[in-house]
């Protein structure tokens, strides 16, 4: 993805917001809107946004995830599935 052909100014987007989210849903490519400039905000598709979201929901868990390991904080397999069953039983 190149941004710098999805670079427009505020006045672009006042102009033609339609043809811009019809585009966004097409090419589920970012664009960059700029005041005075300097790069203000970037818009994006929902599909887009909902996908990043959830990657980053995955990536903090995997992250947490090592950093439990890192601090030894970690049981073998057997004995977590063990207490889950023991959970599920109740």
């Amino acid at each position: 993805m190149k941004l710098s052909s999805q670079i427009k100014p505020i006045s672009y987007l006042k102009a033609h917001a339609a043809e811009i989210v019809k585009t966004l849903n097409i090419n589920r490519e970012p664009l960059v809107i700029t005041q005075n400039g300097e790069a203000k905000v970037v818009i994006q598709d929902i599909e887009s946004y909902e996908q990043g979201q959830e990657t980053m929901a995955l990536l903090k868990v995997l992250a947490l995830g090592m950093r439990q390991i890192g601090e030894g904080r970690i049981q073998p397999a057997e004995d977590a599935l063990k207490r889950l069953r023991g959970r599920r039983e109740l």
